[in-house]
């Protein structure tokens, strides 16, 4: 009994410590995102995530930030031209590709717009789903 106890508990503590890294390394991954946002992101998406009205959507509070993973990553590394549909209201515009930013810029990016300005989206997006979709 006392050793199935233990186990429980052994177990229980690596739960609990790897969930803390997991954190950890996402709000990192954040805060570096804010840096690529400013640098990369601002001047056409405002730096509170509203946009630009009936040029650039919003990422604040943005459905269009709830789509899979692979296609925010490919709006960055392929860009985007045509219409957009975001909270029902259409833009009409162009996003060049962003592909010279490196995975691990791209992957901090999104996390960090998909946490911010009222964005509580679930998931983290990592470097190696970036490279993936690079090829």
């Amino acid at each position: 009994m006392k050793k199935k106890i233990s186990i429980v508990i052994v177990v229980c503590s690596m739960v609990i410590i790897s969930s803390s890294f997991i954190q950890s390394e996402t709000q990192k991954s954040i805060t570096r995102g804010k840096e690529v946002y400013g640098l990369y992101c601002q001047n056409c998406h405002m730096e509170d995530g509203v946009g630009m009205p009936e040029v650039n959507p919003p990422l604040a509070k943005a459905d269009y930030m709830k789509r899979p993973s692979k296609d925010l990553i490919n709006v960055i590394l392929k860009g985007s031209t045509g219409s957009l549909t975001v909270n029902g209201k259409k833009y009409v515009g162009a996003m060049p590709a962003q592909e010279y930013l490196s995975d691990e810029q791209i992957a901090d990016v999104l996390n960090y717009a998909k946490n911010s300005w009222g964005n509580k989206i679930p998931g983290v997006i990592t470097p190696a789903l970036v490279k993936a979709q690079r090829k």
